[in-house]
């Protein structure tokens, strides 16, 4: 079984995705770009993913995460795609990625303070 920490780091690396995806990009090129949107969610549909597989006591041990929000956005984005609302994404993206990427940091620095983990699945 895969450990809470490489799922946590997974969700680490694509908040990191989508900053570089949107480093420079302001909302109106995003909303009319298919090839950023469509990049943008495959990476909130990884943190929703990643965030659904995190164990019930990691979740208990930090709800300061809205892991049941994280999740309910990845099962709109993957089985109501078409009821999405870009400008919704861009805050999501823009906004409340950035700030879970620090909770997730601080998590894996309390949890984990020894490093890296073993790519071990």
């Amino acid at each position: 079984m895969r450990r809470d920490e490489l799922y946590l780091r997974d969700i680490v690396g694509a908040c990191d995705a989508i900053a570089g995806f949107l480093r420079d990009v302001k909302k109106d090129p995003f909303v009319s770009n298919d090839l950023l949107q469509s990049a943008v969610l495959q990476k909130l549909i990884m943190i929703g993913e990643a965030a659904a597989r995190v164990s019930a006591p990691l979740e208990d041990r930090h709800p300061e995460i809205d892991w049941a929000g994280i999740v309910a956005f990845r099962n709109i984005a993957v089985h109501a795609y078409f009821s999405i609302q870009w400008p919704i994404v861009w805050v999501s993206a823009t906004q409340e990625v950035p700030t879970l990427r620090e909770q997730i940091l601080t998590i894996l620095k309390t949890e984990w303070p020894g490093g890296p983990p073993r790519q071990d699945f």
